[in-house]
């Protein structure tokens, strides 16, 4: 991210535009702390760190090598699961995978600007517009089914669940088939929602085959500063969305696609449909329609579905006992060595001694303990 030059020039002048000495900062998600370290630089009153990973030891190491650690207060935790002494002026973050539709990056950026956001206080994105076009696209779609139809083998079907996942690849400009439409433009200072659907449409502006449709973003940091994703702009870190379709589709200049894209949050990340249908141009039949979702990207087995059935009594097996019982231990009475000697000697089947068990203890301990 770091290495990424036009993006982390954007933010350092959006953070230049924005700091002033009265300023109260929160870098939400923020890794090894460059854009805290930065406000800070840039003489910030305070700033607060926050991020859930580990890394964020480097970014108090760098503050105190950089002699700005009495102005930064770090959080090892979910931005969810922090108050703050005062509300922030301003919250920078990157939460973006390969799209802002990323994981918990709405529910995070929503949360701290209603709950530690000031009022007329400043979102670093203020916006993200989410683009798309229909993309001539063989290399990118041979990486997907090439491995399950060049084979001897059927494997139609690992080829059908191939297809229906989406995935990062960097486009090029000239691979493009239509003029690029709006999908959705995420307004992060109004924004209530986590889910995003739209229909968009497209005439075809010259022949191909269409493989799929490209989905990226154009951020807008401030008014006058941002950055593009768009094929024709510098390779950025993110890449854009590939999203295949089907089967390719032969197209000609003045043929029409039409897309009905969708994106819901459920369990932390996002359920993505598109369905697509391709009309010929001159006659108006239809060429091709394709109905697409995450869902059918992934393999159950009818097991697994059983044991998710609202109907369904379940009941432990022996790494559920073997869990429950560490957690049971974790009374803040023992350490985690008593702890792992305890589950050994329960489940003498399960570990050779203590210190097999120990992973196991302390994988639990660093989840759920205090």
């Amino acid at each position: 991210m770091l290495a990424d030059t036009p993006r982390l020039h954007a933010y350092v002048a959006a953070l230049t535009e924005t700091v002033t000495a009265d300023s109260v900062v929160l870098d939400l998600g923020c890794g090894p702390g460059y854009f805290a370290l930065l406000a800070a630089r840039l003489g910030a009153k305070r700033v607060y760190a926050v991020e859930p990973d580990p890394v964020i030891q480097f970014a108090r190491e760098a503050a105190i090598a950089n002699k700005l650690s009495d102005q930064i207060e770090f959080f090892e935790c979910l931005s969810s699961e922090v108050t703050l002494a005062e509300k922030a002026h301003i919250i920078i973050s990157d939460l973006r995978g390969v799209l802002p539709l990323y994981q918990r990056n709405l529910p995070s950026i929503i949360d701290a600007r209603n709950r530690l956001l000031a009022p007329k206080g400043i979102l670093i994105p203020r916006r993200d517009q989410l683009l798309a076009a229909p993309v001539d696209a063989p290399d990118k779609y041979a990486d997907i089914v090439a491995p399950w139809q060049e084979n001897d083998l059927d494997l139609s079907a690992a080829r059908s669940a191939a297809t229906n996942t989406w995935r990062k690849a960097h486009l090029k400009p000239e691979q493009i088939l239509a003029s690029p439409v709006c999908w959705a433009t995420l307004n992060y200072n109004e924004l209530e929602s986590f889910d995003c659907r739209g229909a968009i449409s497209w005439l075809v502006e010259r022949s191909g085959i269409a493989h799929g449709v490209s989905v990226w973003f154009d951020s807008e940091l401030t008014a006058e500063i941002g950055f593009s994703n768009h094929p024709k702009e510098p390779e950025l870190i993110y890449g854009n969305g590939f999203f295949p379709f089907s089967q390719p589709v032969a197209v000609v200049k003045g043929d029409r696609i039409e897309l009905g894209l969708s994106a819901d949050f459920i369990r932390d990340d996002y359920v993505w449909r598109w369905d697509t249908i391709i009309i010929d141009g001159e006659s108006l039949q239809t060429k091709a329609t394709f109905k697409q979702s995450t869902l059918y990207g992934v393999a159950l087995s009818p097991n697994k579905l059983h044991r998710q059935a609202a109907t369904y009594k379940p009941s432990l097996n022996q790494k559920g006992h073997v869990e429950n019982f560490i957690l049971q231990s974790m009374t803040g009475e023992r350490s985690l060595e008593e702890i792992a000697t305890r589950v050994a000697e329960r489940f003498p089947d399960a570990y050779c001694d203590w210190k097999d068990a120990l992973s196991d203890v302390t994988t639990l301990s660093l989840e759920f303990s205090r």
